[in-house]
């Protein structure tokens, strides 16, 4: 799937405010600031108890000399050069916590391993024994413990919805807001796996642009149709990768958002299907807008 508009992102833009300086041109010669402090030097020379400006002037010329030694050992340039250091460096690592994370593609020769079913994670068959609200107990113990996961229980109509347009319509892009400004895509790939297993993979736009079926999702959604017909359940559960720089709350977000466009709430919208249906006929004009505007609408 490729897009021939061009994507664009805000850029992130420091503004550097610079105060005005005011320049002052001194005119005065040694000569003329002597003459015109001479008596107020005078009176202090004889506080201090010496007979004129001259004899102060000796007496402090060896202090004089060793404090000019003391600033000349200071290099005002090279001190201004460590804290022009310091500021690069300070904005480098503002650059890069801003930027996308690209991590390394899967390897190509890497061995596929087979995918998880219901069984992978409960006994499927002691859960027919139970009511919904069990089962939903139990789906959700399962996971506590594991802060980079998610899980759902979906009605099986509710899930039926989403597997004919995931079906159909097998990849779609979603925006997701950045704190720096602007947005980042995310590449949504179904994958149907199994006569009883649906997976649904996240990953970023640019990472699937750089290395494409090798990339690696940054979230895997897992949809267990095991319970489907017995006990109108689909059982879902989503891990969302440490190494990636996806939080918890980024993964909810676009899994709402994957939920609200691929039909699982009440209705779907027109505007969010007519998209759906847009990005996967590969128009030329896709509209970005319309899709930001309709991702971050919650009216």
């Amino acid at each position: 799937m490729f897009l021939r508009r061009s994507l664009t992102f805000r850029q992130i833009i420091w503004t550097k405010q610079c105060q005005p300086h005011t320049f002052y041109r001194l005119n005065s010669t040694k000569a003329e600031l002597l003459q015109k402090y001479k008596d107020k030097l005078e009176a202090k020379a004889k506080i201090l108890g010496y007979q004129s400006v001259e004899d102060l002037n000796e007496s402090l010329k060896d202090d004089i000399e060793a404090r000019k030694k003391q600033l000349n050992a200071i290099d005002p340039l090279k001190d201004l050069e460590g804290f022009e250091a310091e500021q690069a460096s300070k904005m480098k690592k503002n650059i890069l916590d801003h930027q996308i994370k690209i991590r390394d593609p899967i390897k190509r020769d890497a061995p596929i391993a087979p995918y998880k079913t219901l069984d992978s994670f409960v006994d499927s068959a002691k859960l027919k024994d139970l009511n919904k609200q069990e089962i939903e107990y139990i789906w959700r113990a399962r996971f506590q413990k594991d802060d980079r996961s998610m899980v759902a229980i979906l009605g099986a109509t509710q899930f039926s919805n989403m597997y004919a347009l995931g079906f159909k319509n097998r990849t779609f892009i979603l925006p997701l807001a950045k704190e720096s400004g602007g947005y980042e895509m995310h590449f949504v790939q179904w994958s149907f796996v199994g006569p009883e297993t649906t997976h649904c993979m996240l990953t970023t736009l640019a990472e699937y642009k750089l290395h494409n079926e090798y990339a690696k999702p940054h979230s895997t959604i897992m949809f267990h149709q095991e319970l489907a017909h017995e006990k109108d359940v689909v059982l879902m559960n989503c891990h969302v990768e440490k190494e990636s720089n996806v939080s918890l709350a980024d993964a909810q977000f676009l899994i709402l958002n994957i939920q609200r466009f691929y039909g699982a709430m009440k209705s779907i919208s027109k505007a969010k299907l007519e998209l759906l249906e847009a990005f996967n006929r590969g128009e030329e004009m896709f509209d970005m807008e319309k899709l930001i505007e309709e991702a971050t609408s919650f009216e």
